[in-house]
């Protein structure tokens, strides 16, 4: 309920005041909430100065005024209101927030959560040690990120170095599960997953321990883990194959032989392709593709020639698998959805594998559109900003020109055609 008569609270809220308020509130909540100082106001009108001539108790007559908050506290404390100035501007608006002491208390915060990490090394067995030091240097000048609270923050940062320790310390050794780890320290089978805070935490601090540097993609960070004996999740992400047949007497070797030799796809895990010794004949031509479908259309006309699939953008497992076919020597033919993300991909595997586009320029483009028009299929707006195609200047104008979108599975027939060895 406002403590200012309802008519007094209304003349100070009057448009002749405005600034004189906004003024006000934004010093005093910057100068810790006092009434001190002065402030000088520009341009002021013949309204302005009446009112501004009534608060202050003088008569004003030019165009700037100038307002010390001394004055105008124990002017408005002496009147009838009896409410000094930080009163009456949070009658007339919201609470004044000292600005100074939010920014003091968040800097004893941020202290006390870097306190704590020093705390915490310096009771480890890192104490002192080299990488330690240059980690929690890291640590600071990185902060905390954006919306961490400060008792998380040191709750994580805790949790780090006891990973840490437990992974570097004299007792750390032995094979464990990355699932494992992190259930141990945070009570939750996934707080030490890719892309978290704690993750990147650790992988630092490890990296900083192995002199090597901190990796930025996924299976960088998978040998990262690799360096302290944590096995990430190796089985979940697969790669979908067909018609692989590397040369060797493994069983893993072998089982892909017989799944080819069956018209079977096979899915590999990372945790294969770690044991997999994948040689195959020299210059042998991998042919790769962008959706599945296209795998299961191979399988069941039975076709000979060798398949990868991406399943959309490559994941790490497909990059593997890829940059192990090309260790071997093998080359590559690319074929992916005309669409936009399907050109940037395209330029991606292109690119890295210097791989030959299959059937992916603008005539197979044009062809592709004009023969599912004619065989009434319904056409796909083409939505999104255009991508060059490196390898065809021609591609990106004739697709924007035509503006369909057509998908991989259009062009089954052919692509199948090729990997029967019909064409």
């Amino acid at each position: 309920m406002s403590k200012l008569p309802s008519a007094t609270r209304d003349w100070l809220a009057g448009p002749g005041l405005v600034r004189l308020w906004e003024a006000a509130r934004k010093r005093l909540e910057g100068n810790g909430v006092q009434a001190t100082g002065s402030l000088r106001l520009t341009s002021v009108d013949s309204e302005e100065r009446r009112d501004l001539s009534l608060v202050l108790g003088r008569l004003l007559t030019g165009a700037t005024v100038t307002v010390h908050l001394d004055v105008l506290d124990e002017r408005l404390r002496a009147s009838a209101a009896g409410l000094g100035l930080r009163e009456v501007l949070e009658e007339l608006g919201q609470p004044i927030t000292d600005r100074r002491a939010v920014r003091a208390g968040i800097a004893a915060q941020r202290e006390r959560v870097w306190s704590s990490l020093a705390s915490a090394l310096a009771s480890s067995p890192h104490a002192g040690q080299e990488w330690a030091d240059r980690w929690y240097d890291q640590l600071r000048r990185h902060g905390v990120p954006r919306g961490v609270a400060p008792d998380t923050a040191i709750r994580t940062l805790q949790q780090a170095v006891h990973v840490l320790t437990v992974l570097l310390g004299p007792e750390g050794g032995g094979t464990r599960g990355r699932g494992e780890l992190a259930a141990t320290a945070t009570g939750s089978a996934h707080g030490l997953d890719d892309g978290t805070w704690l993750a990147r935490l650790v992988q630092r601090g490890i990296a900083l321990a192995h002199r090597t540097e901190f990796p930025d993609n996924a299976a960088g960070r998978r040998a990262l883990w690799r360096l302290v004996s944590v096995t990430p999740d190796e089985v979940s992400s697969t790669v979908l194959t067909y018609g692989l047949r590397p040369v060797g007497g493994g069983w893993r070797e072998q089982a892909l032989r017989q799944r080819a030799d069956h018209h079977a796809e096979a899915h590999l895990t990372s945790r294969d392709l770690h044991d997999l010794a994948l040689r195959l004949p020299a210059e042998t031509v991998i042919h790769i593709c962008e959706n599945p479908r296209v795998v299961e259309a191979a399988a069941d006309a039975a076709c000979v020639r060798a398949l990868v699939c991406t399943s959309g953008s490559a994941a790490t497992v497909v990059l593997t698998l890829l940059d192990a076919l090309a260790a071997a020597g093998c080359r590559f033919a690319y074929h992916g959805d005309f669409d936009w993300p399907g050109i940037a991909l395209a330029n991606r595997i292109i690119h890295r594998y210097g791989a030959r586009p299959w059937r992916m320029g603008a005539e197979d483009y044009e062809h592709l559109a004009a023969s599912t028009q004619a065989a009434g299929t319904p056409q796909l707006p083409l939505d999104g900003q255009p991508i060059d195609a490196t390898w065809d200047p021609g591609l990106a104008p004739a697709m924007a020109a035509l503006g369909v979108a057509l998908h991989e599975e259009l062009t089954l027939d052919l692509l199948v055609a090729e990997l029967s060895g019909r064409t």
